[in-house]
């Protein structure tokens, strides 16, 4: 099973669009997905716009627990190198970047509306 991380600006995006992740993701996929954050999304999302409704959504998808003396970032680029069947879901373009110069599967939301490749 492949996993799918979300970061936190894909999930404040998601909310602020009022995009459902589980239902609009699970089109792009033929196979069955392990929806998952990192530990430390939920310091990042701390003070940010829709906290506490980022927060809620996030309880149902799976925590990955990580050593936390790196950013999210760092952390997704490490996980993401280890594990080729990771797929990261980001709005952060130079994230993007990275991951796609590793060859590491990225998904994002396009025109506020739908997700994408």
């Amino acid at each position: 099973m492949k996993t799918l991380i979300l970061d936190t600006d894909f999930i404040i995006n998601s909310i602020k669009n009022h995009i459902d992740i589980e239902t609009s993701i699970k089109p792009l996929f033929s196979y069955k997905l392990n929806i998952s954050y990192l530990d430390k999304t939920i310091e990042e999302l701390r003070n940010k716009p829709f906290e506490n409704l980022a927060l809620s959504l996030i309880k149902k998808f799976k925590k990955i627990r990580t050593n936390k003396d790196k950013t999210v970032d760092e952390l997704i680029l490490e996980i993401a190198d280890k594990n080729k069947d990771t797929i990261v879901a980001t709005q952060d373009k130079l994230l993007k970047e990275k991951l796609k110069k590793r060859r590491i599967v990225v998904i994002t939301i396009r025109q506020q509306r739908y997700i994408t490749f």
